[in-house]
C-alpha cells in the first residue's frame, strides 16, 4: 500500500478537536451529593459521540482521498471553523447552547459529505463507488438531525441523535463498497494514535491539577507520581503495540479501529477524570470504585478488541491472558470493596495492572 503521511493541517485539526474533548471531560468533574449525577454522565456520552464522529469523518476522507490540494485545504480550514463553534457551545447547560452546537456539528458533516461528492469525479472503479455512496448517504443523517430544530425538550435530542446514529451506521451498511476501497491502515492507526497521544496529555494535566499540595503534603505528591507511572504504562502498552505488534499492511474498511477507538478515547477521558475524583474527599467511596474500575475495564476491553485483529498472529493474546487481566481487576475491586482503600492504594493497584498489561502485550 502506498505510504501516506499525516499532514500538519491534520495535526492542527486534532488540537482543536482535543480542546472540545477536554471541555467535555470536565463535565465528569461535577460532583453532587458524593456522586457524578447520571445526568452528567449521559451528557458526557451524548456530547462526546458527535465530537468523535465529526473528527472521524474528516480523518477517513483524508485517509482514502486526501491530497495536499488547495480546495481540500480550504475544506479542512472551514471544518476547523465549525469545530470552534461547536467547542465554544459545549456546556453542562446543553439546552441553552443547543443551536450553536447544532450549527457546528451539522456544518462539519455537510462539508464532509460535499467533499466526497466532489472527489468522486476524480476517482475510478470501487473508489468512485465508495465516495459516491458516502457522499450521498451521509445526507440522510444530516437531514434527519436537522429536523431536531422543530422540536423542544427530549424530542429534540432524540431526533438529533437518531440522525447521528444513522450517520454512524452508514459506513457499516456500505461495507461492501468500502472493503474494495480499503483504508490505509498505517495512516489510520497513526491518525488515531495522534489523537490518543494528546488525550494521554490530558491525563498528565489531571495529575498536575492534583499537584497543589500544602508544603510537606507528601501523600499528594506520592499520588501524583504513581498516577504519572500509570499514564506512562498505558502509553507504553498502546504505542509499543502500534509500532511493533500490529500488521499495518492489512487492507480493510478500518471499522474495528474506527468504532473501537470511540471507547478507547472515551475511557481515556474517564480515567483522566478519575485521577481528579479520587483526590476529592466529598466523593462517595462506592461510586468512585465503580467509576474508576469501570473506566479501566472499558479501556482494557477496547484496546484488546481493537488490536487483536491487527496483531501479527504470533502476538495475539490468548484466552488465558484475558482471564488473567480480568481476574486481576476483579480481585482488586473486591479487595477494595471489602476494606476502604486510600486513593494511593487504588491508583497503585491500577498502575500495577497497566505495568503487567504493557509487559505481557509488548514483550
Amino acid at each position: 500500500m502506498e505510504e501516506k503521511k499525516v499532514t500538519w493541517l491534520e495535526l492542527f485539526y486534532d488540537l482543536l478537536i482535543v480542546a472540545a474533548v477536554a471541555t467535555t471531560t470536565r463535565i465528569l468533574l461535577h460532583v453532587e451529593k458524593g456522586i457524578v449525577p447520571l445526568e452528567y454522565l449521559e451528557k458526557f456520552v451524548l456530547i462526546f459521540i458527535p465530537i468523535w464522529w465529526a473528527w472521524v469523518g474528516q480523518t477517513l476522507f483524508h485517509n482514502r482521498f486526501g491530497q495536499d490540494l488547495l480546495h481540500q485545504r480550504i475544506f479542512a480550514i472551514l471544518q476547523m471553523f465549525f469545530v470552534l463553534i461547536m467547542t465554544a457551545s459545549l456546556s453542562v447547560d446543553f439546552d441553552r447552547y443547543y443551536h450553536p452546537f447544532f450549527i457546528g456539528y451539522i456544518g462539519l458533516r455537510v462539508l464532509t459529505a460535499i467533499q466526497y461528492l466532489v472527489v468522486q469525479h476524480s476517482q475510478e472503479g470501487y473508489r468512485r463507488k465508495a465516495a459516491r455512496y458516502l457522499g450521498t448517504y451521509f445526507w440522510i443523517g444530516v437531514i434527519l438531525s436537522s429536523f431536531s430544530l422543530f422540536f423542544d425538550s427530549w424530542i429534540r435530542y432524540a431526533v438529533l441523535y437518531a440522525g447521528i446514529i444513522v450517520d454512524i451506521i452508514v459506513p457499516i451498511f456500505g461495507r461492501k463498497y468500502l472493503v474494495k476501497a480499503p483504508t490505509n491502515t498505517a495512516h489510520l492507526l497513526e491518525r488515531f494514535a495522534s489523537l490518543t497521544l494528546i488525550l494521554f496529555g490530558e491525563s498528565v494535566v489531571s495529575t498536575l491539577t492534583v499537584l497543589h499540595p500544602q508544603e510537606g503534603d507528601w501523600s499528594l505528591i506520592t499520588y501524583a507520581i504513581i498516577s504519572f507511572v500509570l499514564i506512562i504504562s498505558m502509553w507504553w502498552q498502546y504505542f509499543d503495540t502500534i509500532e511493533k505488534k500490529v500488521n499495518k499492511s492489512i487492507q480493510t474498511a478500518g471499522q474495528t479501529i474506527i468504532y473501537g477507538h470511540l471507547f478507547i478515547l472515551m475511557s481515556l477521558s474517564m480515567i483522566a477524570a478519575s485521577i481528579n475524583l479520587l483526590c476529592l474527599s466529598d466523593v462517595d467511596y462506592s461510586f468512585i470504585l465503580y467509576f474508576v474500575f469501570g473506566s479501566v475495564l472499558l479501556y482494557f476491553l477496547a484496546t484488546a478488541f481493537v488490536f487483536h485483529r491487527y496483531r501479527h498472529e504470533q502476538n495475539r493474546l490468548k484466552m488465558y491472558h484475558l482471564s488473567l487481566f480480568l481476574g486481576m481487576l476483579a480481585a482488586f475491586f473486591i479487595m477494595d470493596w471489602n476494606m476502604v482503600a486510600s486513593s494511593i492504594v487504588i491508583i497503585g493497584e491500577l498502575t500495577l495492572f497497566f505495568i503487567l498489561y504493557a509487559k505481557i502485550t509488548t514483550a
